[in-house]
Order: C-alpha cells, then structure tokens, then sequence
C-alpha cells in the first residue's frame, strides 16, 4: 500500500455504524463516503464565505507537501 496516498483515522465506533448504513444506501465505500462528504462541505464552506472553492481547497490544503499541490 501507498502510504503517500492513503492515510487512517479513528472515528467514534457509533459513527462507524452510521457511515455504514449510509454507504450501503448510497453503494458507496466508506473512503468514497467520506470524500464525498468532505467535498460537500467544502462547497458549502465556499458558498458560505463567497469563496471559489479552488481557493478555499488551497487555503484548507496548505499543510500539504507543495510536490503533491503540484500533482493536482
């Protein structure tokens, strides 16, 4: 595994369940769930702040390594 790519969280066990039962709602994978909500909220930040999301995705992103900024 590609650990540039990929990294674990822990969450709350009950919210485990709950992104479980979304997934297999929506026939998504939990990892593909979590982007999405991730990206979902992040369009909503923008709208909020009347940001363009490119430039908030920069801001939010600004701890990551400039090779992978490079990459997108």
């Amino acid at each position: 595994m590609d650990l540039t790519k990929w990294k674990t969280v822990a969450i709350r066990i009950e919210d485990f369940y709950l992104l479980k039962g979304i997934c297999e709602k929506k026939y998504r994978k939990p990892a593909s769930m979590i982007s999405k909500l991730i990206h979902d909220y992040c369009v909503h930040m923008s709208k909020k702040e009347q940001v363009k999301l490119e430039v908030l995705k920069e801001i939010l992103s600004k701890d990551l390594p400039t090779s992978k900024k490079e990459k997108k």
